[in-house]
């Protein structure tokens, strides 16, 4: 990987002495917006993979990804905390014993996404038995993506329903238990109750292979695409959507979801 040696190298010179004055400045915590940053473009360039220059924009996000990956590496390495060969060893052997199917002596036994997960899952219990399966899910990942991985790690251990049919019913309980929370008054049973049918809601995605995550970001950018005809759509008929009644906004509404 001739390019990928350069681009450590540049990395390396922009660090040193002669080097760019803020790369210099740096450290893992003034980098955490940074990589916060490229993580949401790099998704935001996978959103729009039917586009005509996806595969362009993908490769740019992707290597700003990279980039600020590998600047937190001679970051750690300048701190004296390890070395880049050491980040490589460590998670090329992880890889290997995390893949016993692949790699080991269960070479060939897993043919499906699913087991392969639950396998991973096994293996990494192995190594920490004391350590909650739950703890390597970060508090700080999004709340849906959070329930995502919370549910595919308890389904490893066969905690899990069997098929969607069984989160459509929890979502149905759950829907009524908000109701009934609603005629209390109390924001504290009204909060419990949404948080739980927002959870069931949230692991139907893992049943029918549509992450939960993906699915909002991709309704939030249809709402604001539309939500923005409808504004073009006003501002063309010299009109206010602010004085329009809720049917002319719903019709408005239906226009600019006919456009989008």
């Amino acid at each position: 990987m001739k390019e990928l040696h350069r681009l450590i190298e540049i990395i390396a010179i922009l660090r040193g002495p002669k080097g760019c004055p803020w790369d210099k400045a740096q450290d893992l915590s003034s980098m955490r917006p940074y990589l916060l940053e490229e993580v949401y473009e790099a998704l935001d360039a996978m959103d729009q993979l039917e586009s005509d220059s996806a595969n362009e924009m993908l490769e740019e996000e992707l290597g700003d990804l990279l980039f600020v990956v590998l600047l937190l590496c001679q970051i750690g390495v300048d701190e004296n905390r390890f070395q880049f060969e050491g980040v490589c060893r460590r998670i090329a052997n992880k890889m290997v014993v995390r893949h016993p199917f692949v790699f080991g002596e269960d070479k060939g036994s897993q043919t499906t996404a699913k087991g392969s997960l639950a396998s991973w899952e096994q293996e990494k219990a192995k190594r920490n038995p004391k350590r909650s399966r739950l703890d390597g899910v970060p508090d700080n990942l999004p709340a849906l993506l959070q329930t995502h991985r919370q549910g595919e790690k308890a389904a490893a251990v066969g905690f899990d329903w069997q098929d969607s049919r069984g989160v459509f019913e929890k979502m149905t309980e759950e829907l009524g238990e908000l109701k009934e929370a609603l005629t209390t008054n109390s924001k504290k049973e009204i909060a419990h109750e949404y948080g739980d049918l927002l959870m069931a809601t949230a692991n139907l995605g893992r049943h029918i292979d549509c992450p939960p995550e993906e699915a909002l970001r991709l309704a939030n950018r249809r709402f604001k695409n539309r939500f923005k005809q409808m504004e073009e759509m006003s501002k063309a008929n010299n009109d206010s959507m602010s004085n329009m009644t809720p049917e002319s906004l719903e019709a408005l509404w239906e226009r600019a979801k006919a456009l989008t």
